[in-house]
């Protein structure tokens, strides 16, 4: 079981999907998105809109890795055989075995193709699995349809709205609605539920 998981080079595959550590290198291949498709941050806390935001983007993710803050992962998408998109476990507490799992985005032509379940599930595995987690957290703008469809999808379970939450990008504030899937549901059924959609 992994107690600590900044001290681990962590590489998660299966046919469909690779994660993989976010390096500074990569920007090559995130800065595309951001010039072709800036709407694809419009419900992110943090909204790149050109290159130099983009690449202070990844900077500050690889930084929060190596301050034992983040653990960000480019997504490789072998169907397609291109780089995809982002995704991170953050705010961790791995004495407690919780963490949060999100800033996650895709391409739009990556969207709906059945690849965030596919990281969904690597992930959860190894939350659950190889890392010990009891409970991994999610969360989203509630304006945000479409991914707060695709969480209730995956078997997360909503826990509640905090109201007035975060300042939204594009000015005042937003409300943010909390899902979650813990341990004893992740072997109790959703495991088994997701590995069906996926498979």
């Amino acid at each position: 079981m992994i107690e600590n998981i900044f001290e681990h080079n962590i590489i998660l595959e299966n046919k469909r999907v690779l994660l993989r550590p976010l390096q500074l290198s990569d920007a090559e291949y995130i800065i595309p998105f951001v010039i072709a498709e800036p709407d694809t941050w419009w419900y992110s806390l943090i909204m790149p809109t050109d290159e130099a935001s983009m690449k202070e983007y990844i900077e500050t993710a690889v930084k929060n890795r190596d301050d034992k803050k983040d653990y960000p992962f480019i997504v490789f998408d072998k169907k397609a055989n291109a780089y995809a998109g982002c995704t991170r476990f953050y705010e961790m507490q791995q004495q407690y075995r919780t963490t949060l799992l999100g800033f996650t985005w895709y391409g739009k032509e990556y969207q709906r193709t059945g690849l965030n379940r596919h990281c969904k599930l690597l992930l959860f595995t190894f939350a659950f699995e190889e890392w010990g987690m009891e409970r991994v957290e999610l969360r989203a703008d509630i304006r945000n349809e479409r991914s707060i469809n695709a969480m209730k999808a995956l078997g997360c379970k909503v826990e509640g709205i905090l109201r007035n939450h975060l300042p939204h990008n594009q000015g005042g504030r937003r409300d943010t609605i909390i899902f979650s899937i813990i341990r004893d549901e992740w072997f109790g059924g959703v495991k088994e539920m997701l590995t069906k959609k996926v498979y």
